[in-house]
């Protein structure tokens, strides 16, 4: 692991690089969950990574402008800065690694990945955790943080279109200790997990769940088979462990791991 600080036009981006073990079999570009969820799933993270490395391929992992290690703040954060981000991060990837590409999101994350992905000029792989389909319900369900500590106080509803309206009015909101742009909100809030155009490739989409009898949800079935229709190879896989993203304690989803290996094992 090459823990390093890459330069960006504003400020210096925290990364880590983990690099294959032996001849690469493809260059992996880690995207980060929103806000919370970020650190929750830093563990899991790192040990997927780890695994990666291991199996051959090179991983890079990088914290986005105002998260982590990296310079600046949450609220100096936009969706546009996040993409330049990984724009950074991409080209820093592609000097160390020639190996095919493979873009791998959790949560938000995913987001990002699918977006940045009609501006690299390749073809990318792709591998979802646990995605987020629609940018705007992950920022309604990110506002309710706020809207239900005034749930006692019967304040919910005013809160959230105090919220609104401070973002129409090119104000910051505070939410759950992140302070958020009105760049930020509003490119979260126009985000969707679509394909690139003019791109096909494989994607890998994972979801984890403790029930047995897990599948995917109706959400989840439609954007598979919108990734099959833009020609895309989707191999979807639920796998056994807890919502880490999410949970009170750092929790661990070792098969979750163990699919995503065997996915890219499927498709080597």
């Amino acid at each position: 692991m090459q823990p390093f600080f890459l330069p960006c036009s504003v400020g210096e981006r925290f990364c880590l690089f983990h690099p294959a073990s032996g001849k690469s079999l493809g260059a992996v570009l880690y995207l980060h969950p929103f806000a919370e969820e970020m650190n929750k799933s830093r563990r899991m993270a790192a040990l997927q990574a780890q695994a990666l490395a291991a199996a051959g391929y090179d991983v890079l992992q990088i914290d986005l402008l105002g998260c982590g290690d990296s310079s600046g703040d949450f609220v100096d954060a936009s969706w546009q800065a996040w993409r330049d981000d990984v724009l950074a991060g991409y080209r820093w990837l592609r000097s160390r690694s020639p190996a095919p590409l493979i873009l791998w999101g959790l949560r938000a994350g995913c987001l990002l990945a699918a977006e940045v992905a009609a501006d690299i000029p390749e073809a990318a792989d792709f591998i979802f955790w646990q995605p987020v389909i629609s940018g705007k319900q992950h920022w309604q369900q990110f506002m309710r943080l706020k809207m239900a500590g005034e749930m006692a106080s019967g304040q919910a509803k005013a809160v959230g279109e105090q919220l609104r309206q401070q973002l129409a009015n090119d104000q910051s909101v505070e939410i759950a200790g992140y302070g958020i742009s009105p760049a930020l909100a509003t490119g979260l809030e126009q985000a969707d997990l679509t394909p690139p155009p003019a791109r096909h490739g494989r994607l890998i989409w994972l979801e984890t769940s403790l029930r047995e009898d897990a599948s995917l949800s109706p959400a989840a079935q439609k954007g598979v088979t919108q990734w099959q229709m833009a020609g895309y190879t989707v191999d979807a896989r639920i796998a056994c462990g807890p919502a880490f993203w999410q949970t009170t304690e750092i929790g661990d989803a070792p098969a979750l791991i163990a699919a995503t290996l065997a996915a890219l094992a499927t498709g080597s």
